[in-house]
């Protein structure tokens, strides 16, 4: 091995797994296209596009690539009732997508929920694409863990996700560790540090020994190179021109926040006067005791309108707006079969009825539902849920002004305060990881350049 072939296997940079693409439909607009080519040439990638900029047909694409190269089998994951999306765009498109219950191969390209995984065998697929790559956040999720065992040995691989954020650490070790990269553990040790000097992880906390949970941060050399390491694996786009395309046809319509503030005195026991809400438990007791008051007039607003959704939080707050919507509404929770769950979805999709309840944990990712430009939503402290649950409706493809409907109490706006607050943070941050990404990329050390400059020998030398 010889110096500069030394120093490239210390950078850690991500391979070039890939191949010169064979297939590259004329459908794709040009920023879908340069995603796509890198992602064929990259062979095992992530990207991370906001909703509706098209990680579909770039998935499919990129798993028509594979099969065109090698005649052998790709499986594509998905959340629930998005897979029938995938076999709907793949007509459209003319890429032939099966879909698959069962644990066997449909065809040369076969989607099936994450749900049924566990069925199907490694050996019969080349390739796994997996849509919505938010299901690798959890570091001790058990679908988390099937997918890097599953994958472990496959030689192209794919993910998509609409989520990342630059602090989102778990979520990039997680997916860096399915593509084959570095793993999680890996990943802290290399570029941060902790102040137990430890990679600990415990009870869904990084603890030391001392039971205290790990500030971890950036080694003083290691940011440059953390984002050089991320942008050879991965990515991410909000919009065509953070790529340097035009937007001509990715702006979105506007979108239209209502507050709605529902009133309900009570003052706690020993108190004299009643007083906001502090602290995850009084905010919940808060929402329980205005439970009917909270839906009424989340019934009230959807009243009238041709498509709209109802995002709970609560037990309680779905089960009463079952009773005051009746059989308008297709009601979607998590005791149901994965099933029962699909076909209620589709049946929304498919206008049956013109309501949808349901929470953003069980329906709130993957499905688009540009149809619909409605929504109400109970106030929660997660901005994940609210961004996702949003995007399923305000989404490029959206045609009409969306309007979500934020019902919350007097005594909980400190919660409203805090979504609010983590919306303009988010924002932010996924600014600052386009920005990160492009510098990385632009000063990545490519295949044919040098790792240090060639010296020239000075004429008077000579």
């Amino acid at each position: 091995m010889d110096y500069e072939s030394f120093l490239r296997q210390k950078s850690q940079l991500g391979g070039f797994h890939g191949f010169e693409p064979v297939f590259m439909p004329d459908c794709l607009f040009p920023f879908q296209a340069f995603m796509t080519d890198w992602a064929v040439r990259q062979g095992r990638g992530a990207l991370v596009e906001d909703c509706g900029l098209g990680k579909t047909i770039q998935e499919l694409v990129f798993g028509e690539n594979v099969v065109r190269k090698t005649n052998k089998n790709v499986l594509i994951g998905a959340p629930l009732a998005v897979s029938h999306q995938f076999v709907r765009e793949g007509d459209k498109f003319g890429i032939e997508v099966k879909r698959s219950d069962d644990g066997k191969p449909k065809g040369k390209i076969t989607v099936a929920n994450y749900e049924k995984l566990h069925l199907f065998e490694p050996n019969d697929f080349i390739c796994l694409i997996g849509d919505e790559g938010g299901c690798l956040k959890n570091f001790k999720s058990a679908r988390k863990n099937l997918i890097i065992e599953f994958t472990r040995k496959m030689p192209y691989r794919l993910f998509g996700s609409a989520t990342f954020a630059p602090n989102d650490y778990i979520e990039l070790g997680n997916t860096s560790e399915a593509l084959g990269e570095k793993g999680f553990l890996d990943m802290l040790d290399e570029f941060f540090k902790n102040t137990q000097n430890e990679s600990a992880y415990s009870r869904g906390h990084f603890l030391g020994q001392s039971g205290e949970i790990s500030k971890w941060r950036f080694k003083p050399h290691a940011q440059q190179w953390f984002w050089k390491w991320v942008c050879s694996w991965a990515r991410a786009c909000r919009k065509p021109s953070d790529l340097g395309f035009e937007d001509n046809g990715f702006i979105l319509p506007p979108l239209i926040e209502n507050q709605h503030v529902v009133e309900k005195s009570f003052t706690r026991p020993g108190e004299l006067f009643p007083r906001l809400a502090v602290g995850l438990g009084e905010q919940r007791d808060e929402m329980r005791r205005t439970v009917n008051e909270r839906c009424e007039k989340v019934a009230e607003l959807m009243d009238g309108k041709p498509a709209s959704i109802a995002w709970c939080h609560l037990d309680q707050e779905h089960d009463l707006l079952e009773k005051m919507l009746g059989d308008k509404a297709f009601s979607v929770r998590g005791g149901l079969a994965d099933d029962e769950k699909e076909r209620r979805l589709l049946g929304f999709i498919n206008r049956e009825r013109p309501f949808l309840i349901s929470k953003p944990q069980v329906a709130g990712f993957g499905l688009n539902l540009e149809f619909c430009n409605h929504m109400a939503y109970f106030t929660g402290h997660s901005f994940e849920q609210f961004y996702q649950s949003t995007r399923r409706c305000w989404r490029f493809g959206q045609t009409k002004p969306v309007t979500v409907d934020v019902v919350t109490t007097k005594g909980c706006i400190s919660v409203l305060a805090n979504l609010q607050r983590k919306a303009v943070q988010a924002d932010r941050m996924f600014t600052e990881l386009i920005a990160n990404m492009s510098n990385a990329t632009n000063s990545r050390w490519d295949e044919e350049s040098d790792i240090s400059p060639k010296l020239e020998v000075p004429a008077w030398i000579n």
